[in-house]
């Protein structure tokens, strides 16, 4: 069975290597005998299906799909509970590749890819230290009201507001320093759409024209000028 995916694998790689518009998704998911292996991406609000196998004996996974400009993605599996298991990744046309097990399917996974997925994953380390201390002030914030401690309830929410504000100058600062990336636009989109419209327009303004001429860089344009079209 190893033997024909990978004869499989090669074929398919080679019919597609003519084609300079498609993303290949490839992995193993260690430990899984059965279960079906979902490619999903963002349409407007849901989420659509754009390939799917199903895996039977075998750890292996190969998915492929159309790919405009660089996008996030989203490999779900399936494995007949009540558990989400889902990888998030930035993606670009050509080749990723995700290995990862199916006892810690989002948390084992090693992603190696696009160029945008290292940028992405750079962000991601420090934003994930914004959401721990988020995180603590909600407990702190908790006891504090348990506790009727007005000093200490109004404190932690003086603190909450100046974290807040620290991760959208720290995501605007990343996103400008990044602005020859894709990333840079959907950060703006996903972390930045309740700033003040400056900060948008800052990020905006320094994007490259390849970025801007993106599916994120466009969506970004269009995200803005109705912002200032209500005002």
């Amino acid at each position: 069975m190893q033997k024909l995916f990978i004869l499989l694998s090669l074929c398919f790689l080679f019919s597609c290597g003519n084609n300079s518009d498609t993303l290949i998704v490839k992995g193993n998911i260690k430990g899984l005998k059965k279960g079906t292996v979902y490619l999903k991406k963002a349409n407007s609000t849901t989420l659509i299906t754009v390939d799917s196998m199903v895996v039977n004996g075998n750890s292996n996974f190969l998915l492929q799909t159309e790919i405009d400009s660089p996008e996030i993605f989203y490999l779900y599996l399936d494995k007949n509970d009540t558990e989400e298991n889902r990888i998030t990744f930035f993606a670009d046309k050509g080749i990723t590749e995700i290995n990862t097990s199916r006892k810690r399917f989002s948390y084992d996974a090693k992603i190696n890819g696009s160029k945008q997925q290292k940028v992405f994953e750079t962000y991601l380390s420090m934003a994930s230290k914004f959401n721990d201390r988020n995180l603590e002030l909600i407990k702190e914030n908790f006891d504090a009201i348990k506790e009727k401690d007005t000093a200490l309830i109004s404190e932690t929410e003086k603190n909450y507001k100046n974290l807040e504000k620290r991760k959208y100058l720290y995501t605007a600062n990343f996103s400008i320093t990044n602005r020859d990336s894709e990333v840079a636009p959907y950060l703006a989109l996903t972390e930045l759409y309740n700033a003040n419209i400056k900060l948008l327009d800052m990020v905006n303004d320094t994007l490259t024209s390849n970025v801007k001429a993106s599916n994120y860089g466009k969506e970004l344009q269009s995200f803005i000028d109705k912002i200032k079209e209500k005002k």
